[in-house]
């Protein structure tokens, strides 16, 4: 899998654990491993827990008819997507991002993983989500037919995540 394509105010490489649990210090492992994700792709997780989100890119076997349909002619771009539902939540919703320690993580399947137990760096309140998603410069869309849009991403060219899709609603 290829990277995303950066965006404004990225900043250096480091990992993240993204949660609205304001209280977290240590991670323990939950099944085998305590979960993380780089600087590139946090905003993966500029959402509520709960919200359903496809995010899409376009990576280098991307075709140009994809860029045109889904990127609205932009390589560049990079596209998240939710119910129209969820647009108060991603105002008021308080997430927060603690940076964890890189010694003991492995990449594993897109993601980061340790085996043990770590405690978080620093802890970062993340704010208004649209609003960080606007200033980092990632175009965040509503749909009300989330199902649909994502079946035609999955058969693109394009390079996806969708988080959370078992939350959709049944759009007609």
């Amino acid at each position: 899998m290829e990277a995303a394509p950066p965006y404004a105010g990225e900043g250096p490489h480091a990992l993240w654990h993204v949660s609205e649990d304001p209280t977290l210090a240590r991670f323990e492992p939950r099944g085998e491993f305590v979960w993380a994700i780089d600087t590139r792709h946090t905003p993966l997780y500029w959402f509520p827990r709960d919200c359903p989100r496809a995010t899409f890119w376009a990576n280098s076997s991307t075709s140009g008819r994809d860029v045109e349909r889904f990127l609205g002619g932009d390589a560049l771009q990079r596209v998240h997507v939710i119910e129209p539902g969820w647009v108060t939540r991603m105002h008021a919703t308080r997430v927060f991002a603690y940076r964890m320690p890189e010694e003991t993580f492995e990449r594993w399947d897109g993601f980061w993983v340790s085996r043990v137990a770590v405690d978080a760096i620093e802890r970062m309140e993340l704010g208004d989500l649209a609003e960080l998603h606007s200033a980092a410069g990632i175009e965040l869309r509503t749909d009300p037919g989330l199902l649909r849009l994502w079946e035609d991403v999955a058969a693109s060219t394009l390079d996806f995540s969708g988080i959370r899709l078992r939350n959709a609603r049944l759009a007609s």
